[in-house]
């Protein structure tokens, strides 16, 4: 078995060898059909789509449970801010259980029970009595966005191959943005409740549809079920890709690391320098400022004299949505670094432009406590902040949003991606609730101005860090991907290509290929 996977592996390069014959993969992947791949991916990102619901709910839910007429479910100033955070705590313990459950019960069951929260959830705000019921269902509903944000994207990554991981990869944000969009456009119609009841819909679906797709294969070989592995392989590959050869390829991998995950292996730079990666992009996503945009949104629609501002947040949605499926559309061509460094350059440009604004707004506005009033006087100041706030939320819809979860799902060896994943989603989570907390405190001590100045400096760190730390993922497998953080150049053609020893190997790879076409493995 051991002397068959090797030769199965001997040729992966995805470069022409000099006999002038495709590499191993390039065979395997135009063998491969998509169809399945898709509806399983469709499957998974109902619960993303389910995570943007909770997300959008409190927008449209809010004001209308501040003015409620029953006193038991009426929220003041204090109990909205919580109605709205506190999906946050959730968020983040359910990401220290999803941790848990991948490694566990596997990819597929864990999406399937997390759907179980999202309805009970959902059904509580329904039938609230009072206030404790609301924030109960936040939570539940919370801790099941937590489990989704992980395991959707590991779910998603493992299923797909390196041509098509990062546009499938990028649907995670991409329904999530989806998802809010919906619930905006939707609130203009329906009361709390009703929306409440659709909102429930899409993780009820998700759980329905999930019966029909597999595990990951990754999972399953993990598990010693190599049969298994191949039936769900042919599945999401078609029945004409020979999976023997994937198969192989995941288990190499998984031979020479290990199965299972101890704190020990914290030491591996395989293991500790994606980890801080991951955990860095969480925590630069957080201070981007996408939260104090998205908090100012409705006053800067209002101070440009767009009088609806329930309109003016669907506009917001669709912007996200737009800006995210060109990510989606374009992130296997373009590549993940150069997304990110112009996804930073945008958000960079926009915060120091609304820093101004609120500058010039508090200099023109010091006699006047009106600053609608002062904005009328001054209109091209306000449609420069509109402007600002559009370029932002593009800028972060192609890069920031997408990628850094994405990038989560695909730089983590395979015994430890479960724990991994864990610590940065809770990063992601924690984060998000301190930046949510403290915004106001940061305002009172910086001014608008000094607090998007501040946002303003982190994205120009976040640019930095893209250029000198993040690996190039595009086009990679995950074995391959790993091998960059260990030093390696991974399974197949083990000579760097600046070595001159490489010539010999390729040489090899091109022999082994046409062994294998002559033992039928590749029926082309």
């Amino acid at each position: 078995m051991d002397s068959e996977r090797r030769r199965l592996l001997d040729a992966e390069s995805g470069d022409e060898t000099p006999t002038g014959l495709i590499s191993e993969q390039d065979a395997y992947l135009s063998k491969v059909k998509n169809v399945k791949l898709y509806l399983a991916t469709f499957a998974s990102v109902l619960g993303p789509m389910s995570f943007g619901f909770v997300l959008g709910y409190s927008s449209p839910a809010i004001p209308e449970l501040t003015r409620i007429s029953d006193p038991r479910l009426r929220l003041d100033d204090v109990q909205a801010s919580w109605f709205g955070s506190i999906v946050t705590l959730g968020a983040a313990a359910g990401g220290l259980v999803g941790g848990w459950m991948v490694g566990r019960i596997g990819r597929k069951l864990s999406l399937m029970l997390c759907a179980l929260p999202f309805v009970f959830g959902f059904t509580m705000i329904i039938a609230a009595q009072n206030i404790l019921m609301l924030y109960i269902g936040r939570v539940l509903t919370g801790m099941a966005s937590g489990v989704t944000s992980l395991v959707v994207p590991l779910y998603i990554s493992e299923m797909a191959h390196e041509k098509v991981r990062g546009t499938l990869g990028s649907c995670v944000q991409l329904m999530v943005v989806l998802g809010i969009l919906l619930v905006y456009f939707l609130g203009l119609f329906m009361d709390w409740r009703w929306l409440a009841i659709c909102c429930s819909v899409p993780p009820s679906l998700m759980m329905v549809f999930m019966c029909f797709m597999p595990e990951t294969p990754r999972f399953l070989l993990s598990q010693g079920k190599r049969r298994e592995a191949e039936e769900a392989l042919r599945f999401l590959r078609g029945p004409d890709a020979p999976v023997e050869w994937e198969c192989a390829r995941i288990e190499d991998a998984s031979d020479s690391q290990g199965t299972s995950f101890h704190i020990s292996d914290l030491k591996d730079p395989g293991v500790y320098k994606p980890l801080i990666i991951g955990i860095m992009l969480m925590v630069f996503q957080q201070m981007t400022g996408v939260n104090a945009i998205m908090f100012y949104a409705e006053n800067i629609f209002e101070q440009a004299h767009f009088e609806e501002s329930d309109l003016a947040s669907v506009i917001v949605g669709l912007i996200q949505v737009v800006f995210t499926a060109v990510a989606a559309l374009i992130m296997d061509k373009a590549g993940r670094k150069i997304l990110l460094v112009i996804s930073g350059v945008a958000m960079t440009i926009s915060t120091v432009a609304l820093g101004v604004y609120f500058h010039l707004m508090s200099k023109l506005g010091s006699a006047v406590t009106d600053t609608v009033s002062v904005a009328a006087e001054q209109p091209d100041l306000s449609w420069l902040a509109l402007a600002s706030m559009a370029v932002f939320i593009s800028g972060f819809a192609i890069g920031w949003g997408p990628i850094p979860w994405l990038i989560m799902s695909e730089i983590f060896p395979a015994k430890v991606r479960g724990f991994a994943s864990a610590m940065v989603v809770l990063s992601n989570w924690g984060m998000a609730f301190v930046v949510t907390k403290t915004f106001q405190d940061m305002l009172t001590s910086l001014t608008s101005a000094g607090t998007f100045w501040l946002f303003s400096s982190t994205c120009v760190v976040n640019i930095l860090f893209t250029v000198i730390f993040i690996p190039e993922t595009k086009g990679k497998t995950l074995e391959q991907i790993e091998a960059i953080f260990r030093g390696t150049s991974g399974p197949g053609c083990r000579t760097p290509a600046w070595s001159s020893a490489s010539s010999s190997a390729c040489v090899h790879r091109g022999a082994a290929l046409s062994n294998m076409r002559r033992r039928k493995i590749y029926s082309l």
